[in-house]
């Protein structure tokens, strides 16, 4: 009876990862997605902001194929490697307009913004199952693996 309802309670587990990681992906990938159309039609407060930063105005360009890039290999099935390389760049990408907004003094929100759209990624990332992940394998796993290896050494 125990074992069954700790299979149950597993499942339910699972499942919400599952739902979490969609969850987050999805609101992680329009909010970039957007920013990055926004970036490379080169919206008027986008354009206002660069300027503002110090920023030229092709570093928007720049940064909205990127992210366009990044959202996409984000949603393929497969790709673990790239899909590290997105979640990297998206990092980079949002720490830095952080620091940007905090090097020339913006208000709040400005510096916080990148910041929680940076905590959706990161969850996203976090709960991601296992097929989305380089070569399939989970860190316990290969932890576990690291680990048998060594004792048997």
């Amino acid at each position: 009876m125990d074992q069954e309802r700790l299979h149950h309670e597993g499942e339910r587990v699972m499942k919400a990862k599952r739902i979490g990681y969609w969850v987050t992906l999805a609101l992680f990938c329009l909010a970039m997605a957007g920013g990055g159309f926004a970036d490379l039609t080169q919206n008027a407060a986008i354009m206002e902001s660069m300027t503002r930063l110090g920023f030229p105005s092709y570093v928007a360009t720049i940064l909205g194929f990127w992210k366009i890039a990044g959202v996409v290999a984000l949603l393929l099935p497969g790709f673990g490697r790239l899909k590290e390389w997105a979640y990297a760049g998206f990092f980079f990408d949002l720490t830095g307009a952080t620091a940007a907004h905090l090097f020339v003094k913006d208000a709040m929100p400005e510096p916080i913004v990148p910041l929680i759209i940076l905590a959706i990624g990161m969850a996203s990332w976090y709960l991601r199952p296992a097929s989305r992940c380089i070569g399939q394998m989970s860190i316990a796993a290969a932890a576990d693996r690291t680990t048998h290896s060594v004792s048997d050494s």
